[in-house]
C-alpha cells in the first residue's frame, strides 16, 4: 500500500536536491576545500590489505558530525569525501555500489545534510581507473587488483561506472563529485600482454584488429586518447542527466600527458584540481581548461608541497585552493585546534605524515584568516 511515508521516501531517492538546502555554487570568496582521504592506510605497514589502498569496511565508524565539524573549524568551503573509494565500497547505504562493510552512519548521506546546515559544498569522489571490488568481482576486465591503474574502459565498466554515479547524485544529494584516475591501465601491468578485454576494446574503438606482436606506440596513444575521452563522456553524462548543475570536476597531475593533452574534453570539465606542486604546470593547465572550469591547486597530499610558501606568495593570491590528508585510526587527522594553534612551523619534521601536517596547518591557518607563522 502507497502511504504518504513510502512517498516521501521516494522523493528522497529521486529528488535529493530538493530535499537539501544546498549552498551558492561556487562559494563566495574562493574555493577553500579539503579532503580526509579515505583511499589510503598506510600508517602500519602490517596491516595492509591485499594492496595499498585502505581495506573494506576500515573508518567504517567515522562520524558525520565530527567530520563536517573538522572541515568546517579549519574554514574549508568544500567537503570533498566519497561515493566510493578505491576499494570498491560505498561511503552511504542502500545504494548500487555496496556499502563499506560495518558502515555506522549513512556517512555521505549525513556529511550532506550536516554540511550543508553550515553553508559547506559536499562533493563526492569516484576513481576510474581503479576499483578493487570490481576487479575481483570481474577478474576477465581488470589486470588483477593493485593499487594502481588497472581497469580498461570496456563498455561492461563504464556501464558499472555510470550505474555507480548516476545513483550517488539521485540518492545523497551531492553537490558534484571529484573524478580521479581517468587514465589507461599502467603500462607494466601489460608487459605481459594485454588482456582480451582491452583487445576487443582496442579493436572496438580504433576499428583495427590488435596486432599479434602488440600495437605500436602511436597506435597505443590513437586509442588511449580515444578510451579517456570515451570515459569522461561516459562519467559526464551519468551525472549531468541526474542533475544538470552537478559540479564534475577532474583530479589530474599531469595534464600536460600526451594521452590528455589538447583534448577538447578538458575544456567541459567544471572543476579541475591541478595536483602537481610545479607552478608552470598550474599555469600550462590553465591554458588546457574551458574559460567556465574553476582551477584548484593543491597544497597538501605530496611532501613536495610547499602550502606556507605558496601562500606567502602574493602572485598566488585568489587561487582555488585544496588540500587531503590521511586519516589517524580515529578518521580524522589531527584537531582542527592543534592545526590552527601549532601552525606550519610547529611541525619541522620531513617524513610524509609530518610534512602534510605541516601543509594542512598552513592551509588550515590560511583558510581562517590567520597569520601562517
Amino acid at each position: 500500500m502507497t502511504t504518504r511515508r513510502t512517498l516521501l521516501q521516494a522523493a528522497a531517492v529521486l529528488a535529493p536536491a530538493a530535499l537539501h538546502a544546498t549552498p551558492k555554487v561556487p562559494p563566495p570568496g574562493g574555493i577553500k576545500a579539503f579532503c580526509i582521504d579515505f583511499n589510503w592506510h598506510r600508517n602500519d605497514e602490517k596491516d595492509h590489505w591485499i594492496n595499498s589502498f585502505a581495506a573494506p569496511g576500515h573508518w567504517a565508524d567515522a562520524d558525520p558530525q565530527q567530520h563536517v565539524d573538522w572541515y568546517a573549524a579549519i574554514g574549508a568551503n568544500v567537503i570533498q569525501t566519497f561515493c566510493v573509494s578505491c576499494n570498491g565500497y560505498a561511503w552511504y547505504k542502500g545504494g548500487f555500489a555496496p556499502p563499506q562493510p560495518g558502515l555506522k552512519h549513512d556517512f555521505l548521506t549525513d556529511v550532506v545534510r550536516l554540511g550543508h546546515k553550515q553553508g559547506l559544498l559536499v562533493t563526492g569522489y569516484f576513481c576510474a581507473g581503479a576499483n578493487t571490488k570490481f576487479a575481483q568481482d570481474h577478474p576477465q576486465l581488470s589486470y588483477g587488483t593493485p593499487s594502481t591503474l588497472h581497469i580498461p574502459f570496456t563498455d561492461e565498466y563504464l556501464a558499472y561506472l555510470s550505474s555507480s554515479i548516476a545513483d550517488a547524485v539521485r540518492r545523497t544529494g551531492i553537490d558534484g563529485f571529484m573524478i580521479d584516475w581517468i587514465w589507461n591501465p599502467a603500462p607494466k601491468l601489460r608487459e605481459k600482454g594485454w588482456i582480451d578485454a582491452e583487445k576487443k576494446l582496442y579493436t572496438q574503438i580504433t576499428g583495427q584488429p590488435f596486432p599479434a606482436a602488440g600495437p605500436a606506440a602511436a597506435d597505443v596513444l590513437r586509442y588511449e586518447r580515444k578510451a579517456i575521452e570515451r570515459c569522461w563522456r561516459a562519467v559526464h553524462k551519468a551525472a549531468k542527466d541526474v542533475h544538470k548543475d552537478c559540479i564534475v570536476w577532474l583530479s589530474c597531475s599531469r595534464l600536460m600527458d600526451p594521452t590528455v593533452a589538447g583534448a577538447a574534453w578538458l575544456k567541459e570539465v567544471d572543476w579541475v584540481m591541478n595536483e602537481n606542486s610545479d607552478r608552470a604546470h598550474f599555469e600550462s593547465a590553465r591554458k588546457a581548461v574551458g574559460p567556465q572550469t574553476r582551477l584548484l591547486q593543491c597544497l597538501v597530499g605530496w611532501q613536495s608541497h610547499d602550502a606556507a610558501g605558496y601562500l606567502a606568495d602574493a602572485t598566488t593570491r585568489g587561487i582555488d585552493l585544496y588540500g587531503f590528508a590521511e586519516p589517524r585510526d580515529n578518521s580524522l587527522p589531527l584537531s582542527a585546534a592543534e592545526y590552527l594553534k601549532r601552525g606550519p612551523a610547529g611541525f619541522p619534521g620531513k617524513d610524509r605524515l609530518t610534512s602534510n601536517d605541516r601543509n594542512t596547518a598552513a592551509l588550515a591557518r590560511f583558510y581562517t584568516g590567520r597569520s601562517l607563522k
